[in-house]
């Protein structure tokens, strides 16, 4: 593994969760940092109240505005401490790619001529990334915190004073490659790439007949950006995830990007999400395959800090890993489109490398049952009921 595994508490005991505690504590200082250094106007769009699940639970990785207050709003002070609060949130590796991801925006700026096209001032723009607070911060009731831009979202829920929930986390890469003055190039999303081709290529043919479920790969993450995991879902169309209206330009590029990827409805059929997995479990692989798809996995948990990385793998030790699908959609090969997901009950990855010539990758974490803290407000509503 890149990283050393941290030693894993059991994630069955709710008073041992001391690493939870500590990053909560973290992020709860970082966050209460932020909030004291803005001025009210800017503490009026930063705050909203936890019970506000339609906010809360409404996010994007695509480029436009949303609730918050914006980092191009902020005076370099300030900004440091947002990004503080970010790095209190991700593991040093996982601040790297998050920040590398936001510096990109200015590369893809010139790359589509400096034309603007999504913001009133500019097209791309590494100042229109968000930060929302949603409760006290030093209270005794939940809170959580999202950062949020093009390419970049993170969303944690705080209560009992520990992280109870780190996902949905998304991170995307536009270009996923991008070649320095040499021989060296920039892949933010590497391994979330390398790795997963890595592991379809290890699997025998039979194998590899069950893991892949489509010859084609989707237009984008087929859960897009719904709030909750939803069973028998399809990819949304882009104006619609956006909030924007569907003009004919848009449908006629939705056509087009249809055409080009070669699908067809069978392959959508094929594609729709399931609450019983597609794909290859776990338990059909050898220890060797496991091993590989162990690696992918942490490629995602690893954006975390460490003592949230050992509780989340925790989580999928035993017969949650075994119980966790690999499934594949497109080419094999490198730059030809191409779609995963991973998936067990508590356990959903997906991603997307199909536009922009496959060099535009979307690669996102969730929890089918505990995004947003979902677990721990269904625990709430039983307790109150009993």
């Amino acid at each position: 593994m890149a990283k050393t595994t941290p030693t894993a508490p059991d994630p069955s005991a709710p008073g041992d969760r001391t690493g939870a505690r500590v990053v909560a504590e973290r992020m709860a200082q970082a966050a209460s940092d932020l909030l004291a250094a803005l001025d009210g106007d800017q503490n009026a769009k930063a705050r909203f109240n936890f019970a506000d699940d339609a906010e809360r639970t409404r996010w994007f990785y695509t480029p436009n505005a949303r609730g918050g207050l914006p980092l191009g709003e902020m005076t370099p002070r300030q900004q440091r401490l947002a990004h503080a609060l970010v790095a209190s949130g991700l593991s040093p590796a996982g601040y790297v790619t998050a920040s590398t991801i936001i510096g990109l925006e200015n590369t893809l700026d010139a790359m589509e001529d400096w034309r603007r096209t999504w913001y009133p001032e500019r097209g791309r723009d590494p100042g229109m990334y968000f930060v929302t607070v949603f409760g006290e911060p030093q209270g005794n009731g939940p809170w959580g915190w999202r950062f949020e831009g093009h390419h970049v979202s993170l969303h944690y829920t705080i209560a009992d004073g520990r992280v109870d929930s780190p996902t949905p986390t998304f991170f995307g890469s536009d270009p996923a490659e991008v070649s320095f003055v040499g021989p060296g190039v920039l892949r933010p999303l590497a391994g979330e790439e390398d790795l997963a081709r890595a592991l379809v290529h290890a699997l025998t043919d039979a194998q590899r007949a069950t893991a892949i479920i489509s010859a084609a790969a989707p237009p984008d993450i087929v859960q897009g950006n719904r709030p909750r995991v939803i069973d028998g879902a399809l990819p949304i169309p882009a104006p619609e995830m956006m909030g924007i209206p569907t003009s004919e330009r848009w449908k006629e590029r939705m056509q087009r990007d249809r055409e080009e990827l070669g699908l067809r409805d069978e392959h959508f059929e094929a594609l729709r999400y399931s609450d019983r997995p597609k794909g290859l479990p776990a338990a059909d692989m050898t220890a060797g395959q496991r091993d590989a798809l162990t690696a992918l996995i942490r490629q995602y948990i690893d954006r975390m800090p460490d003592e949230i990385a050992a509780v989340e793998t925790a989580k999928l030790g035993g017969d949650a890993l075994a119980a966790v699908h690999f499934a594949w959609a497109g080419g094999l090969e490198r730059r030809q489109p191409h779609y995963y997901r991973l998936q067990g009950p508590r356990f959903l990855v997906e991603y997307d490398n199909v536009q922009h010539d496959v060099n535009h990758i979307h690669a996102v974490w969730r929890d089918p049952r505990g995004d947003f803290g979902a677990g721990l407000l269904a625990r709430h509503a039983a307790a109150a009921h009993r």
